[in-house]
Order: C-alpha cells, then structure tokens, then sequence
C-alpha cells in the first residue's frame, strides 16, 4: 500500500472513530418500554442532541434491512412523510426526507449522507450527516441546514442493541416547546416503531 493510500485509510478510520455528535452533559430525559433516551448540549445550538438506546429481539441482519429498505423504513421514522433513495455507491447512500411538523411550523425536508461501516466484532455503524445543498429546496418545505449523527447495530446476547444518535439544526424558526419535544419523540418513536417491526415473527 503506498504511504498516501496508507494516510488516506487511516484519516478515514480516524473519522469514522471520531465522535459524529460533539455533545456534553448527557441526561435521561426518558426511559421506558426498554428505551432510554438521553439528551446532551451542543456548543453554538439551542438545540439539544439526542440519543436513544435499546435492545431489539431480531438479529442485526433484520434491522439492517429494515433500515436499508429506504422507501419502507418512512413507516418507523418519527414523523415521516415520505422517503426516497437518491443515490447508492458501494457502502455510501444519499437518501431525501420529507418530514410532517406540528402546526403553525412549516414542514421540513432533508438530505443525508449515509456512510456505512461494519467491525471486526459484527457491529454495524452508519454516520449520517446533513447534505442540504444536494438538491435545490422544494417549494412548501424549509430544508434542515444541519444533521451529525450516526446509528450503531451490536450484536448481543439475545438480539442486537442499537443505538440511534442525532444532533440537528432545523432551519427557520422552531418554538422551543416544539423543539424541545422533538428531541424525546424522535429517537424514543423511531426506535420503539422500529423494535416492534424488527420482533414482529
């Protein structure tokens, strides 16, 4: 391997390593059904980061398939409209959201780029991060500006924990209340909709 290829692998590695979400102080703002959710500060936002965890009965090559079924995965995902594929390259993807919001917030939509690696141990991580000049906005939508995160599938004694990490800056104005029960909803819905069609027989 040549000494460039050589630091290009390792920068790579040492990205993915890194921690996707810079958040501190991290406290359980819920923890039922078997799903704790944790909520930390980001430095520079108003909005906090959240992260969910729990331990699904199904193996990770089932819950790696729900979540590869692009357009199928809309029906477990917190407040989803709609969902699509934009594009696939090898262990990379591209995918477009669009996302149903209480009144009086305009709906939003999002891009994200998928990135996924799998470990020596079995795991399975997929960083996500916000693309938002991919397309150009569509009308009637306000494009989320910013989204660092990833999911981690592990496999475990009796199924696979999997835990569901995402920090977001919505874009446009968002009441706090409503932003502050985001950050709840989302992991503790997608992942409690997500546990139950993974256990499903």
């Amino acid at each position: 391997m040549g000494s460039f290829k050589r630091i290009a692998v390792i920068f790579g590695l040492s990205a993915m390593l890194a921690p996707m979400v810079q958040a501190e102080d991290w406290k359980v703002a819920k923890d039922e059904d078997g799903i704790k959710v944790s909520l930390g500060e980001v430095a520079g936002s108003e909005y906090k980061a959240y992260r969910g965890v729990t331990l699904i009965k199904a193996p990770l090559a089932k819950i790696k398939a729900l979540q590869e079924d692009v357009v199928g995965a809309c029906a477990w995902i917190h407040e989803c409209k709609s969902q699509k594929l934009l594009k696939a390259e090898g262990d990379q993807s591209w995918t477009y959201t669009q996302f149903n919001t209480p009144w009086p917030v305009t709906p939003r939509d999002s891009i994200l780029h998928v990135t996924t690696t799998e470990d020596a141990d079995g795991s399975l991580t997929r960083k996500l991060e916000g693309v938002p000049k991919y397309l150009p906005e569509e009308k009637g939508f306000v494009r989320v500006t910013k989204v660092e995160g990833f999911w981690k599938l592990t496999p475990k004694d009796g199924g696979t924990e999997v835990t569901y990490q995402v920090h977001t800056e919505p874009g446009g104005s968002v009441p706090s209340m409503v932003a502050n029960k985001f950050v709840v909803d989302a992991p503790f819905n997608t992942l409690k909709a997500l546990k139950a069609k993974a256990e499903r027989p």
